[in-house]
């Protein structure tokens, strides 16, 4: 009889921190590794940011908090929800978790029960279907093409959708391609949504302020009929480079919010209470510097994008959110190469050419992979010069 249990079995190492982690080992070994694989902004935190954490330290405020969130980070929170999201919630409406992964985590241990069906477009942030399936639930995965953007049709949810359909997960913009929903493509999503009264629908909007091309972001939850079934997951992780600081909420029904505080209770108990003031100050404090940044990654994004697609056999899609690309390496896979999968392309990649970038087939859509363009130009430019010699000498 085996120690570990059934369902660990079921699951596998994330993907993204294993190639992260590998970058690591060989770049301590000597090799001039170039990681393009981690989902973590080159961006130092703010200092009024540090400084909130500071102050927070010295005044004693180190001790445990409520399980969910202190009032002043939920009352930040409530606030920044009604301000950009014209969203209005209340105390026991939203849930503080140690990052956004928890808060999803949390949601699932708490909702799921053995066989439920969760729908998950892909290509999708490799997390979501190992929790689906630690939480005893069925991830149902719904192949979005290059064609459609990468994007979840109404008429393939339409689809996809059974009696045992408990969730809908939305990732917008989206790891790993980059692509946002605009607000008809969520209308008429959520046309299908309200003739299914059951469905809960879970939104992952924590690269909510990393937008390009003048894209104004919307959430389902906006949808007026939608709000009191749609969990609406959000952090201070990216927009505010804060991804040590483990901090990620939600808003939603409050059903669900107290089941979460419930599994938390019994898991982690509270976030950090230094993360959690510097956390009000993220989101209270000044918001200048997040377009100052995302103008920076919307340079890195044209240089990405340009660059790949002059190299012979790779063609990428211009994204309008995130900080990720989702170049397709179909045409280099075969015979001709001898490489067979994504997979083998990314490991020769890195071993040949010293960069590590993410196999599409993790994300699951094979034939791709991801590259995370949140590290300096001067990185990506010897980073694609790499890509494009490797490609070029695979023949």
């Amino acid at each position: 009889m085996s120690i570990i249990s059934d369902n660990l079995k079921k699951i596998k190492p994330s993907p993204t921190i294993a190639v992260t982690q590998k970058a690591r080992e060989l770049r301590a070994a000597g090799k001039d590794v170039i990681g393009l694989g981690a989902g973590e902004p080159d961006f130092d935190t703010p200092n009024n940011i540090k400084n909130a954490a500071i102050k927070a330290i010295r005044g004693g405020d180190t001790k445990y908090t409520a399980v969910d969130g202190t009032p002043a980070l939920k009352k930040a929170i409530i606030k920044k929800f009604k301000k950009e999201n014209n969203l209005r919630y209340s105390n026991e409406e939203i849930t503080v978790g140690t990052g956004g992964k928890q808060v999803l985590y949390n949601a699932f241990m708490a909702t799921l029960n053995r066989g439920d069906e969760v729908i998950i477009p892909a290509p999708f942030w490799v997390s979501y279907p190992d929790m689906v399936l630690l939480a005893g639930g069925k991830p149902k995965i719904i192949k979005c093409n290059e064609s459609d953007n990468f994007k979840l049709t109404p008429q393939k949810l339409r689809r996809a959708i059974s009696k045992k359909t408990k969730w809908l997960i939305l990732n917008s913009p989206s790891n790993p391609t980059g692509v946002s929903y605009t607000k008809t493509e969520i209308k008429k999503i959520s046309q299908v949504l309200i003739k299914h009264k059951k469905i809960q629908i879970l939104s992952d909007d924590i690269y909510e302020h990393i937008t390009y091309d003048k894209g104004k972001f919307f959430t389902i939850a906006q949808i007026p009929s939608l709000k009191n079934r749609t969990l609406t997951m959000n952090g201070v992780s990216k927009s505010y480079a804060m991804t040590g600081w483990r901090i990620g909420y939600a808003g939603g029904p409050k059903e669900i919010i107290k089941a979460i505080r419930k599994v938390q209770s019994q898991s982690t108990s509270n976030p950090s209470s230094v993360s959690q003031a510097a956390a009000v100050e993220a989101l209270n404090g000044t918001q200048n510097f997040i377009k100052v940044r995302s103008k920076e990654f919307k340079k890195r994004r044209d240089f990405v994008v340009s660059s790949l697609n002059k190299i012979k056999g790779i063609n990428c899609l211009t994204p309008n959110g995130a900080f990720y690309v989702f170049p397709s390496c179909k045409k280099l896979l075969g015979k001709k190469t001898k490489l067979k999968t994504d997979s083998e392309f990314v490991e020769k990649l890195l071993e040949k050419a010293n960069v590590a970038v993410v196999q599409g087939s993790a994300f699951g859509l094979h034939g791709y992979f991801r590259i995370s363009y949140a590290t300096s130009m001067q990185k990506l430019k010897i980073a694609m010069e790499r890509i494009k010699s490797f490609c070029n000498n695979l023949d």
